[in-house]
């Protein structure tokens, strides 16, 4: 038995292989929708992929299981709550799927979502009886357990989806062996959960000892603690989940239609008719010179989340980068469902030489330029884009939060009369911000290089907010 993990380090996502070496059948949990990888594995032990199986409908990327099943053929498996548009096997408590020495055991485990499984793995010749690992999906990660507010559905309340995680974990998960393996589909940066820890595996036992969830509680503190200071999720995470259940598109067909070269006079007209011109440079490199009313979401950053927290399902998008990097910008995109990409500027951002007029930069500051020019009369606005939680934990004297998830519908707040220095964290998000507002209008933008980190590095001070 091979069982192998992927891990997507943009969204914190992990996916699965079990292949059985003796039948050469294998079986892909929670994948990503660009599949090449699983195809990859499975070819490289001669096996083929005949079962994909999803824990719950995903809201922070779209599945891959429509694209497996168009490359191989391979069933799709869900649990029996479930209700999708296509075709599935629904699966309940005490059912297995079983291929050579591998058997997958189902747990219905509600409470993330009201269709969530989790499968239990047996190595067949070494025990039928002690479980080798359990996929958990986004019922029990390393460190916490799902959230029950995301995606309350019709019918179900996020008070009611608690209730029904702690009997999932209680009555269903802890009663595994301690040293049951835990795979989990996300790691730490997911927003699926608020405690994620770094590791992307565990075992029951540990759990049990160190998740703060698990811990001795009766249900209604349990569904409290679980409930408390969930961070907000991007606005994509809904489209997603519809896109789960929906029989849609490929992503392989998808880029077929939509990477298309563009001449910059027709970037220019699709900007001007409301396209959003995303610019996946760096913020230096987009800082330096850019198309004008172009919006800067960095692909070496968390660009999937904040390229779905900035543009909506519908937005149509052109994408500039530099030669050889739009695929991997429209193929990121489509990981979350953004599929609205009508073209590329041909060349990247070279095609913009000898035309000016169409260009725009953004000014840069440091934090000891900044701290200076806070002093004087004619100080600028500073405008902190960072979640509430890291503004409480210090900021700028004076500065102005406003996060950037709701920096669109909050634009009024920002002055049009004044400099602003916008800054987040460490420079990645505040780029994104500061060409937001140019796309608005705003004139007279700074970005502030190495954000809040840089000046607490410069060792200047640091204001908190009175309890």
């Amino acid at each position: 038995m091979i069982v192998k993990q992927f891990y997507l380090g943009c969204l914190a996502h992990a996916s699965y292989i079990v292949i059985d070496e003796r039948t050469r059948t294998a079986a892909v949990i929670d994948p990503q929708r660009d599949v090449a990888q699983y195809l990859d594995e499975a070819d490289r032990h001669g096996a083929t992929i005949q079962y994909v199986l999803l824990t719950h409908f995903h809201a922070d990327f779209v599945a891959g299981h429509l694209e497996l099943r168009k490359q191989t053929g391979a069933r799709i498996y869900l649990g029996e709550r479930a209700e999708p548009e296509y075709e599935f096997t629904p699966l309940k408590d005490g059912d297995a799927l079983e291929f050579g020495d591998v058997r997958l055991s189902i747990l219905e485990t509600p409470g993330h979502t009201p269709e969530g499984i989790s499968i239990v793995l047996y190595d067949l010749p070494v025990s039928d009886r002690e479980p080798y690992a359990v996929f958990t999906g986004d019922t029990l990660f390393v460190g916490d357990v799902g959230r029950p507010d995301l995606l309350a559905s019709i019918g179900f309340t996020a008070p009611e989806l608690a209730s029904m995680l702690y009997d999932s974990l209680h009555g269903k998960l802890m009663k595994l062996p301690d040293a049951t393996i835990v795979y989990p589909a996300h790691g730490a940066g997911s927003m699926c959960g608020k405690n994620l820890g770094k590791e992307t595996h565990t075992t029951i036992g540990d759990q049990r000892r160190f998740n703060y969830a698990l811990q001795p509680m009766d249900r209604q503190a349990f569904v409290d603690t679980v409930s408390a200071e969930q961070p907000e999720a991007p606005a994509y995470f809904l489209h997603d989940a519809v896109l789960n259940r929906q029989e849609r598109e490929t992503l392989e067909d998808n880029l077929e239609k939509v990477l298309n070269p563009l001449s910059p006079d027709e970037v220019v007209a699709l900007r001007d008719s409301g396209a959003h011109v995303v610019d996946v440079r760096d913020a230096a490199d987009f800082a330096g010179a850019h198309l004008a009313g172009s919006v800067n979401v960095g692909l070496d950053g968390k660009f999937a989340t904040w390229a779905g927290t900035v543009l909506s399902a519908d937005s149509r998008i052109v994408i500039v980068a530099e030669p050889d990097r739009e695929y991997e910008a429209a193929m990121r995109l489509g990981r979350i469902g953004l599929d609205g990409v009508v073209g590329f500027l041909e060349g990247g951002p070279g095609a913009l030489d000898g035309r000016p007029e169409l260009l725009a930069t953004l000014e840069r500051t440091t934090a000891t330029e900044l701290a200076a020019r806070l002093g004087r009369d004619d100080a600028p606005f500073v405008l902190d884009v960072r979640t509430p939680n890291e503004w409480s934990d210090g900021h700028v004297e004076g500065a102005v939060n406003v996060p950037l998830n709701h920096l669109e519908e909050r634009l009024s707040e920002v002055p049009r009369d004044r400099e602003v220095v916008v800054m987040c964290r460490s420079g990645y998000r505040s780029s994104l911000a500061a060409s937001q507002l140019g796309r608005a209008g705003h004139e007279r933008l700074v970005d502030l290089v190495g954000g809040f980190e840089a000046w607490k590095a410069s060792q200047l001070p640091v204001a908190t907010p009175v309890a």
